[in-house]
């Protein structure tokens, strides 16, 4: 059923593309950035580019047919907001150059390096992704990237406690929500031996990721 092939992630594009559009809305005073608005941005554009680089290494692979689309759905997606939040960082006249040390806005001003960012993964762990074939690689995939969305959605979740501006915490929000969807799909793959079978076992399930 290549149409249901999405049912897992085909829905999350429609999320994202809504915070596209708000981005372009009128600037209100509570889009003023403060100290956790200009950290979440610069931690999660860092955050978000490890993701990407974790999806370009399994796109076009022979991973199966689930874990292809769901890599493809991130890449997308993330693609789009590391562009908008740099594009936030750069109007507000930040530096959009990835920092050493992140986190600051969330412990009250102690950073940490960005290895020890919540989900993200090692260096070893990225080498054996790259060299990894087959079903044992979209298994690491799987399991990579749902370590890394655990992280984002707490930081998300941080930002939705601590930033000011609207725009801000409508990403958030969306990333929040985006990211614990593709969690629970990421889990129903695992739990098979095949990634692909998931999607026909799954056809009938209801998906709505209206912020």
């Amino acid at each position: 059923m290549p149409g249901r092939r999405q049912f897992l992630f085909g829905a999350t594009t429609g999320a994202v593309g809504l915070a596209v559009g708000a981005a372009g809305q009128r600037v209100t005073a509570r889009d003023a950035p403060t100290s956790a608005d200009v950290g979440f941005c610069t931690d999660m554009t860092v955050h978000h580019l490890q993701a990407l680089a974790m999806c370009q290494r399994v796109i076009g692979r022979d991973t199966g047919d689930a874990v292809q689309a769901a890599a493809s759905e991130v890449l997308q997606n993330q693609s789009i907001e590391v562009g908008m939040m740099r594009a936030w960082l750069a109007d507000w006249g930040e530096s959009t150059a990835s920092p050493e040390m992140v986190m600051g806005w969330m412990h009250g001003g102690m950073e940490i390096p960005v290895a020890n960012m919540h989900g993200y993964a090692t260096d070893a762990q990225m080498r054996d992704l790259a060299l990894a074939t087959g079903a044992e690689q979209g298994r690491m995939w799987l399991e990579l990237m749902r370590a890394h969305h655990v992280g984002g959605v707490a930081m998300a979740d941080a930002a939705i406690s601590l930033a000011s501006s609207d725009k801000v915490l409508r990403l958030a929000r969306i990333q929040a929500s985006v990211q614990t969807f593709e969690i629970g799909q990421y889990d129903l793959l695992l739990t098979t031996d095949n990634a692909a079978a998931t999607s026909a076992a799954s056809s009938d399930m209801d998906i709505d990721h209206q912020p």
